[in-house]
């Protein structure tokens, strides 16, 4: 399922979610006019290596400031669409709901506590984990909590090339996506030096947001709402 957007109306322009996937956007154009090596190099630095931080430094690699610089890094064009989508469609809301200044630190909290998550079930892992997934499932977990039942315009894929378009409440969507998450983390593989999307580091993320929404939403009356 993919969603394409949400009949939910805000009171705010959200100047602080725009302004997030502008930078994600415009660091993701700078790695593609890098050569591979030095692309390397700057993921390596700037991305979050576990055994790095928890175990041995590995010379070229960063300190615990990649918890943040990591958030802004992507590994290829369906990874930032991807962030970016989800990002636009439900981070617009939860910035209304919370004002500028204090989304800007909820989203890089959520972030950081996607990057908790990731050492805690990754410590011995070389490999640079990169992207803005872990904030932006912060950002689900606190719609989730805010909005359950906002409508989403979905794409749900059926058979082969087959597809219908839905619109779902946003509960369904969301606990969906976390379920499957989880259905990730478990089965996914062992091996510190595996690859592949760091499951633990959603999960993390959307429970942070789940959680922190009530520290961070201010009560504002707002009208107009298309729910289920």
């Amino acid at each position: 399922m993919i969603p394409l957007r949400d009949d939910n109306p805000t009171v705010l322009w959200p100047i602080v979610t725009v302004t997030f996937t502008i930078a994600n956007t415009a660091v993701f154009f700078y790695e593609l006019s890098l050569e591979p090596k030095l692309l390397d190099a700057l993921i390596y630095q700037l991305g979050l290596v576990p055994v790095s931080l928890l175990q041995a430094h590995i010379p070229g690699t960063g300190g615990y400031f990649t918890a943040l610089t990591s958030m802004f890094l992507h590994g290829g064009w369906m990874h930032i669409i991807g962030n970016m989508l989800y990002l636009w469609i439900f981070g617009n809301n939860v910035e209304d709901s919370m004002g500028h200044l204090r989304f800007i630190v909820f989203y890089l909290l959520t972030g950081l506590a996607a990057a908790a998550a990731h050492l805690a079930f990754n410590p011995a892992s070389a490999v640079p984990t990169i992207g803005a997934s872990g904030a932006v499932s912060g950002v689900l977990g606190a719609y989730l909590v805010l909005f359950p039942h906002a409508r989403v315009k979905t794409l749900i894929f059926l058979i082969g090339p087959f597809f219908r378009i839905v619109y779902l409440p946003a509960w369904v969507l969301l606990i969906f996506w976390i379920g499957l998450q989880l259905l990730s983390q478990a089965a996914s593989p062992m091996d510190p030096a595996a690859g592949g999307v760091a499951y633990a580091a959603h999960i993390g993320g959307f429970v942070a947001g789940f959680v922190l929404i009530p520290l961070f939403r201010k009560y504002r009356r707002r009208t107009h709402f298309k729910y289920y």
